[in-house]
């Protein structure tokens, strides 16, 4: 994720920011500009000479504070997420019927908000949310304009009732509230011996399942292409996943030829694995380039400068040369964190067959952006079905 700054004062903000700390300004981030702005409240409208006292009071309009394009600037309501309970900074369009954001709308079920702490929990995943869905507008895999993506619901266990599993089926991404508690994500981390669980990651993870149905499995050249690298998905899902839990700890050396010990264990969960690890990737690049962040390496060979290119301004880069830069960065991110007594943030090293993979996934995302690119605006998107 990259730094923004504020229209007004040039302060950095950040992307979860309502207000910047420095000049006051109220921020909100616009899909339509992909950036955090400043705005102000527009214009009230003129009043009727004789207003109907039992109408409703008409919903605030803002508009961006740096906007100097000619006519008058776009006017945009707040989620209403936000209006309602603080849990959203995402504009949307003034004549847009939705109440959602292009984020919020995607959710179609929530944990019950009467309980208190399913409201911080709800907060937090909505927020993880986001910037996934940031990075795929980035990636050209979503359009502001249009309806088309993922749905998710967000769900608490229940006494007397099954379990909620994380996961996804048929576009729609299901994920258990518990993981937004950090005591319970972290017992689930060592119980499944994973090195790394965020909300984030889970959330990367299963849109991988879902674009994986959108941009492999319905077109029959990447689907074959697929199976000489990851492997024939058509294998029995559900003793594979059996077998994956059942040898515990004790599981073949998955280290050669994936990204984590779960990729190993059907070519779904390689392909899911591997596109969350890329998603992972590009986010942090935009993050270092973003910052402008230049590292030297001491070797033997002398000193040798790496300037992280940011993936999405910088398209021309090849996807050697982003591996290139990531590998100094990550470097630096686990010294950072190891400075203060933390774990590595990233803890893992990619093998030659990983990084075939990560690279096919580039390839298929790039493809289908390039695709994206050449195709007319979608037209705007509806209001979603509750």
């Amino acid at each position: 994720m990259q730094i923004f700054s504020c229209d007004q004062c040039g302060h950095p903000v950040f992307f979860e920011n309502v207000q910047c700390l420095q000049c006051g300004s109220a921020l909100a981030f616009v899909p339509e500009r992909m950036a955090v702005t400043a705005i102000e409240p527009a214009p009230a409208p003129p009043l009727d000479a004789q207003p109907d006292p039992q109408a409703p009071l008409p919903t605030p309009l803002w508009q961006v504070r740096s906007a100097s394009d000619g006519g008058s600037p776009l006017q945009y309501r707040l989620c209403q997420n936000q209006t309602q309970w603080q849990a959203c900074n995402f504009t949307v369009a003034a004549d847009d019927p939705n109440p959602l954001c292009m984020s919020c709308r995607q959710t179609r079920i929530l944990p019950d908000l009467s309980v208190p702490e399913n409201v911080p929990r709800w907060v937090r995943i909505e927020t993880a949310k986001r910037r996934l869905l940031y990075t795929l507008l980035r990636l050209k895999l979503a359009d502001p304009r249009a309806s088309e993506g993922p749905v998710y619901q967000f769900m608490a266990d229940l006494p007397g009732q099954a379990p909620v599993m994380t996961g996804h089926a048929a576009g729609v991404i299901t994920l258990n509230v518990a993981e937004a508690d950090d005591d319970e994500r972290a017992r689930r981390r060592v119980q499944l011996f994973e090195p790394y669980r965020t909300l984030l990651g889970h959330l990367r993870h299963e849109s991988g399942h879902y674009y994986w149905d959108q941009l492999v499995r319905d077109h029959p050249d990447r689907l074959a292409d697929f199976r000489a690298l990851f492997g024939d998905e058509s294998q029995d899902y559900m003793q594979a996943l059996q077998s994956h839990y059942a040898a515990g700890d004790n599981k073949p050396d998955w280290r050669p030829n994936f990204v984590s010990a779960y990729a190993a264990a059907h070519p779904w969960e390689d392909w899911a694995e591997t596109w969350a690890h890329y998603l992972h990737m590009v986010d942090l690049l935009e993050t270092a380039a973003s910052y402008r962040t230049r590292i030297v390496l001491p070797s033997a060979d002398g000193a040798r400068p790496s300037r992280p290119a940011d993936p999405f301004e910088e398209s021309g880069t090849s996807f050697d040369t982003w591996i290139a830069q990531w590998v100094p960065v990550t470097l630096l991110l686990n010294s950072l964190n190891r400075s203060l007594g933390q774990d590595d943030a990233y803890p893992f090293a990619l093998s030659e067959q990983a990084l075939r993979k990560l690279r096919f996934v580039h390839d298929v995302i790039a493809q289908m952006g390039a695709q994206a690119g050449a195709q007319p605006a979608p037209p705007a998107m509806e209001a979603a079905v509750a």
